[in-house]
């Protein structure tokens, strides 16, 4: 049986893939116990603000929210999907943020996501890794509208300072 987390995990994947999704699509299932945990899954989803409940007709539906979208990107990076290739395909991937005071909670949000992809900071607003997340990011970038606040950049050379400036911070971290 799965547990309260995987069936909110399930539900915010299916809520990233379409505008709304009415409730009675959600809970399918015939079986009490999996109909209440979807329940308690939903209820719990919304209070944290991860989805939101909208009504329209005589039906409920539910839809994600930019918080619910960050919180997927979180188990996107912590899941078995995630898994990076063994091999260096042979890219660096450069992500500068310049978000402003005003948006801090995102600034940290992202500085956190960066942090669970295995970026490191190099300098106050640059990260760096070698891993593949590069589309991940882009979707972040365009989910919350941070067209002029983040860029990416992915490149095959490095100047042997930054390269030597990369190996100092994973010596350090």
């Amino acid at each position: 049986m799965s547990s309260k987390k995987e069936y909110s995990n399930k539900i915010l994947k299916i809520l990233a893939e379409k505008p709304a999704i009415s409730l009675q699509e959600i809970k399918q299932n015939k079986d009490p116990k999996i109909s209440y945990a979807l329940a308690r899954s939903i209820k719990n989803l919304v209070e944290s603000g991860y989805a939101e409940m909208r009504q329209s007709d005589n039906q409920k539906y539910l839809k994600i929210t930019k918080k619910g979208k960050s919180k997927l990107n979180c188990i996107k990076l912590e899941g078995e999907e995630a898994l990076v290739p063994g091999t260096w395909d042979g890219f660096w991937r450069i992500i500068i943020l310049d978000i402003p005071e005003e948006r801090k909670n995102e600034r940290e949000a992202l500085r956190y996501l960066l942090k669970k992809a295995n970026f490191v900071c190099i300098k106050n607003t640059v990260w760096i890794s070698p891993h593949p997340y590069e589309h991940l990011f882009t979707n972040i970038k365009k989910d919350l509208n941070l067209s002029t606040d983040l860029m990416i950049i992915v490149t095959d050379k490095l100047d042997p300072e930054t390269n030597l400036a990369f190996l100092e911070s994973i010596k350090n971290n």
